[in-house]
Parts: C-alpha cells; sequence; structure tokens
C-alpha cells in the first residue's frame, strides 16, 4: 500500500504560503487532491507542529513537499510538484512547466 502526504506551510502571521497555494488549487484543478492520503500544516510558528517535525526527519527545507510511503521501504520526498505529478501520480506534465519550477525559486517557501 502507498500513502502521499502534503505538507504545507502556514507563516507565523497566520497566512498561508504561496507556492503551496498555488500546488494545491494546480492538483484541485487537475483532480489529484482526492489522490492524496493527507494533508499536513506546518505551522511556521509551532516548531513542534506536525508538518516542521516531518519537514525537520525528512531534512527538507521547502514547502510544499509531498511524501510517498510504500509499505516495508523508505519515504520517498519530492519537494518538486511536476516531478510528483509525473513520477508518483503519472500524469503528463511538461520539461517547460518542470523546468519553470524548479528554476523559479523565488517562491518556494523555506521551513
Amino acid at each position: 500500500m502507498t500513502t502521499i502526504t502534503m505538507v504545507k506551510k502556514i507563516f507565523a502571521d497566520g497566512s498561508p504560503c504561496k507556492k503551496c497555494g498555488e500546488v494545491e488549487e494546480k492538483m484541485r484543478d487537475a483532480g489529484q487532491l482526492e489522490q492524496l492520503d493527507k494533508i499536513v500544516i506546518a505551522y511556521e510558528a509551532d516548531p513542534e507542529s506536525e508538518g516542521m517535525q516531518l519537514a525537520a526527519q525528512h531534512n527538507v527545507d521547502r514547502a510544499p513537499f509531498f511524501i510517498v510511503e510504500h509499505d516495508g521501504q523508505d519515504a520517498e520526498i519530492y519537494t518538486v510538484y511536476f516531478k510528483f505529478v509525473k513520477e508518483v501520480l503519472n500524469a503528463k506534465t511538461s520539461e517547460d512547466d518542470e523546468l519553470k519550477e524548479i528554476m523559479n525559486d523565488v517562491d518556494l517557501d523555506f521551513l
């Protein structure tokens, strides 16, 4: 069995991370949210929040990210949405979209 968790960030002032919202909207539009088992919040103001704990556990310093767990195997971590979609959800992505996301680090929110 495979379990997929999305970790998104909420800033200390309560506002959502811009990139997290964009990724969630893309997933909603593509009907992909239903394929997630869990959405976890990394609260910037609470280092003990489940999302912040998962980020620390998996050495991830940006949001959003995805944790893909297969029974009996190490978890796979995806910090690039288009790579996650292509490799895990088996959806079509364009190389241009992937490169834009990788190169557009200004929208990434660090945990």
